[in-house]
């Protein structure tokens, strides 16, 4: 597959019924809860007596409702049960509520709606572990974080169109009801035929047993997701994404009325702009992640979440207009264009931060527990909503504007990612590599799919610049537990970031004879440990840009530890600021130029039992050729 073909999963079997199942679901689950909405804010008297404020509140809420109480048993049955055959059974499930619900239209029955609302917050529960834990199973690791970043666009896309052909077919007078309940039957039918063409993805876990106390088994979700301090975190930064696009989300409506004093076109538009941002923003992920699950793009993506988020604040109070005005008067309005990008901007770098989360989720738990896990994030995040909807009230209550509730909450995400990046900093670590290698450098990566996905191995390099593990820590698809000279590993920020990675400093037998046997002890643990480690065998920086010969460190590790050792080499690195080419400093920066080209090559693993030093040499210097 090409760098740009994520697209070409929607024509492939393994994919695409999947992601038509999934689009349509989240479709009819808004089509339906919108055009309920809207018709009991418009023509609540003829329904009931309750107020239609009350109703906005209360409906929304009964929808996430099952999302608390059955995540943890929706989790295990999508661990017990084989995925395709659960799929069939959620959309024969959502035709069944869907009937309901068409009787309730018909009837005039609220109940029945209401039920029928439930029933699909249970109809989306059952799917959500279904909907990432498939993925893992029938993509590849290089398709992994295209796949997500095409569900998360169709899920937004769907979402959105379903809003928009609820709000449109209620309000379509005197047909509108009917026309509704058709649409959301045909609609679960087109599911259900869909669902037929996905491909049996067994189940990792056939023999679990189901427990009966729901909220006992949401507490062991929880517990387990925790002891994996790396994804926990991930799952409470997706959590929060839901809370800060649940708030911005919800104050849609009366923004768009009582600040941009336009009409429901005009929230409409927010609505299409903000989802269109996050389409956009979770298929970029893959190009700029190199198809690898790229954790830097979170910081990334947060940034311009408090950023954007702070800026429509201060584009809000800029906006002076203060007549009603339709969706092409508002267009015309001074001010409103900074607004429109302010909206879309959010919605790119929300997608930018969560699709990575999904991919970093999804590769780092316990395979035999993705749905359990996944349906532990969706616990969160409907707690992350609800808290959400309480602290609107709250600031409302204070007499907050809607600007401000923004401002307030750009400013809270701007807290709560140093937070969960200062307990994880290989977040902030890798972030700084993407940077590296996508503003200073461009760097052409060859041949890495020759690291393993898994299980130890050694890695050796030569040893160019200060940054030499940056970089290769920025192209690897795996973390890596660097050895390095320990002065250079003491070097200030540089050393940060080396310590946030976990690199492991090492000292010459002269210098400190303790340090050079704790590394050593170290390095067999992380590769027992199954981890990755590189090592620069020369020792030292290259004077010359020549490599110096290896030393005996890499014989006696693979004696230690019988892995397979991986030869690759840097080339182009030579001459740039952080190495120690003796030529004039401003010479070297002008000479190079912005994004000047480098490329690491990786090659063929070697057995151990033939990964000499000297052997070890002449594979690095052939990788290397005569490219500095």
């Amino acid at each position: 597959m090409s760098q740009s073909s994520q697209f070409t999963l929607l024509s492939e079997r393994r994919f695409a019924p999947f992601f038509w199942t999934q689009f349509l679901g989240a479709f009819n689950d808004n089509l339906f809860k919108t055009a309920l909405l809207v018709m009991l804010t418009f023509d609540a008297l003829s329904w009931t007596t309750i107020s239609p404020a009350t109703l906005n509140i209360v409906i929304p809420a009964l929808f996430i409702l099952p999302y608390v109480v059955f995540s943890a048993t929706a989790g295990q049955i999508a661990d017990k049960v084989e995925k395709s055959r659960l799929a069939r059974f959620v959309k024969m499930l959502e035709i069944a509520i869907m009937l309901v619900a068409g009787i309730g239209w018909m009837s005039h029955t609220l109940w029945l709606l209401v039920a029928a609302v439930v029933g699909m917050g249970v109809h989306s529960t059952l799917f959500g572990p279904v909907k990432y834990a498939y993925l893992p199973q029938n993509l590849k690791p290089e398709e992994l974080v295209g796949g997500n970043g095409v569900i998360e666009m169709g899920t937004f896309v769907g979402i959105l169109l379903g809003e928009i052909a609820g709000a449109l077919l209620v309000a379509h007078k005197p047909y509108g009801v009917p026309m509704v309940a058709a649409a959301t039957l045909i609609v679960a039918v087109i599911g259900l035929v869909a669902s037929y063409r996905i491909p049996l993805s067994p189940a990792p876990e056939p023999t679990l047993k189901i427990s009966a106390n729901p909220l006992a088994e949401s507490i062991r979700n929880l517990a387990f997701s925790r002891q994996n301090r790396t994804v926990f975190l991930s799952m409470l930064g997706n959590s929060w994404f839901w809370f800060y696009g649940a708030l911005m989300l919800s104050q849609f409506p009366v923004y768009a009325k009582d600040y941009l004093h336009g009409d429901h076109g005009v929230f409409v538009l927010l609505l299409t702009v903000f989802s269109l941002g996050i389409g956009t923003g979770s298929l970029l992920c893959e190009r700029l992640s190199g198809r690898k699950v790229e954790i830097g793009l979170v910081p990334f993506g947060s940034i311009g979440l408090s950023a954007f988020g702070i800026d429509l604040y201060f584009a809000s109070l800029a906006y002076t207009n203060t007549a009603a005005v339709d969706l092409a008067g508002l267009l015309l309005q001074p001010g409103v264009m900074r607004i429109l990008a302010d909206i879309v901007l959010i919605g790119v770098f929300g997608g930018l931060f969560i699709v990575p989360l999904f991919a970093l989720i999804q590769t780092r738990c316990d395979p035999r527990h993705v749905s359990r896990t996944i349906a532990g994030m969706n616990i969160m995040n409907a707690l992350f909503m609800v808290a959400s909807a309480l602290m609107a009230m709250l600031l409302l209550h204070f007499g907050a504007t809607i600007p401000q509730m923004f401002l307030a909450t750009a400013i809270l995400n701007a807290v709560v990612a140093l937070y969960i990046f200062s307990l994880v900093p290989e977040f902030l670590m890798r972030f700084l590599a993407w940077l590296l290698i996508h503003t200073i450098h461009r760097v052409e990566v060859i041949g890495v799919d020759r690291i393993p996905d898994t299980g130890p191995a050694v890695l050796v390099c030569n040893h160019v610049s200060y940054v030499d593990a940056i970089v290769i820590g920025a192209a690897s698809p795996r973390p890596i537990r660097f050895v390095m000279d320990h002065k250079i590993f003491a070097t200030p920020v540089l050393g940060w970031i080396f310590r946030t990675a976990k690199a492991i400093p090492i000292a010459s037998a002269k210098e400190d004879p303790w340090l050079m046997e704790k590394a050593y002890v170290d390095i067999a643990q992380a590769l027992h440990e199954g981890d990755l480690v590189c090592i620069f065998p020369e020792g030292k920086l290259t004077a010359t840009g020549e490599m110096n010969e290896f030393r005996g460190g890499v014989a006696k590790i693979v004696a230690r530890s019988k892995v397979p050792v991986i030869p690759m080499a840097l080339r182009g690195l030579w001459g740039s600021l952080l190495t120690r080419d003796p030529g004039n400093l401003f010479e070297r920066s002008y000479a190079r130029g912005p994004r000047s080209r480098l490329a690491l090559a990786v090659g063929a693993p070697v057995a151990p039992q033939e990964a000499t030093p000297e052997y070890l040499f002449q594979r690095v210097k052939q990788l290397r050729g005569e490219w500095k």
